[in-house]
């Protein structure tokens, strides 16, 4: 006679099939979700508005708190049309880069949907977000248009071996969710601080950050939840390889996103020392890489990449930091 399965093992085979059945649902939503609010581009945002319009001395345009040459005395001592051009300069090259990653993660996204079986939700959810990331790159590249600055995003060798990205999911789907990440979570790090900074801001600007913060936010989420749900079932030898690599797309991925685009540097001949104090050796601007990938960093803890070794590249990418201590609770 079999004998009946252990308490244990029915219980750990209940909670699996229940762990399936809640991620299968959060992804249904986020399909749902990408139904009932989405945006398209050249219908929702008026472009040709008189209000809307770009002029590059508008002094909306200087750069915000957020990026740390904007406090600094070379730039205060500029011209208010130079500071607006450069500011200009700076959203627009971000802009360029995103639609350019954006194309990236739309071919990666379309090879792992190409694999998937029948039934799977995964492949509307992944559907939905390829047609609104479409509708991210016409936007920005739209904005880019309008601003007639000559912005080339990626410099030309990254943007070369930038190529190599939409085949990861062929090797490790969930390394690419993790470069998804690395790309996603900077730039709404950042857009997020900038609409929170008080400060006046060009409302073409100001409407693009927040349709792709909308929106970002459904795509962040799915790759959250794929990886909560892939990564703790992966064998250890694939795991401990994941985390390794981790750190390193991490760390890349938030320093092309933040860095100062070498054109604007020397389009305005900003002085090389003032770029090493302001990027290179300022502090509080390495705490904003640290802070960009502070989420993923979070979800690395808890599905179990992080150990000794890993934590050790973290370190080097100059992306860790400890967690914060928990408050204990009040009387």
């Amino acid at each position: 006679m079999t004998p009946a399965p252990s308490s244990t093992a029915a219980r750990e085979s209940d909670e699996k099939v229940a762990d399936r059945r809640a991620y299968r649902s959060v992804i249904e939503r986020l399909s749902k979700a990408s139904v009932d609010k989405h945006w398209e581009p050249y219908r929702d945002i008026p472009w040709d508005d008189p209000e809307f319009l770009v002029d590059q001395t508008d002094p909306r345009w200087e750069l915000p708190d957020v990026d740390k040459l904007g406090g600094h005395p070379w730039y205060r001592s500029r011209p208010p049309e130079t500071r607006a051009r450069i500011g200009l300069w700076r959203v627009a090259t971000a802009m360029k880069i995103g639609l350019q990653f954006e194309n990236l993660l739309k071919r990666g996204l379309l090879n792992y949907a190409y694999r998937l079986p029948n039934g799977s939700p995964e492949f509307r959810y992944v559907y939905h977000e390829t047609i609104e990331e479409g509708h991210h790159g016409m936007m920005f590249q739209e904005f880019v248009n309008r601003t007639k600055l000559p912005v080339r995003g990626m410099p030309g060798p990254l943007s070369l071996i930038a190529q190599v990205a939409p085949w990861i999911p062929l090797i490790s789907t969930e390394l690419f969710f993790v470069f998804v990440l690395g790309g996603e979570d900077p730039i709404d790090h950042v857009q997020r601080k900038v609409l929170k900074d008080d400060r006046e801001h060009h409302p073409l600007e100001e409407t693009i950050m927040r349709i792709h913060i909308a929106e970002e936010a459904r795509h962040i989420s799915f790759a959250r939840h794929y990886l909560r749900n892939r990564v703790p079932r992966m064998p250890r030898h694939r795991r401990l390889m994941l985390g390794v690599a981790s750190p390193v797309v991490l760390g890349v991925m938030a320093r092309i996103m933040l860095a100062p685009p070498g054109p604007m540097i020397r389009r305005f001949r900003i002085p090389p020392s003032v770029v090493a104090e302001v990027y290179l050796r300022n502090r509080a601007a390495k705490q904003e890489i640290r802070d960009s990938v502070a989420r993923t960093r979070e979800l690395c803890v808890d599905i179990g990449l992080i150990n000794p070794l890993t934590r050790r590249i973290w370190r080097v990418m100059g992306i860790w930091s400890d967690p914060r201590p928990a408050r204990s609770p009040g009387p």
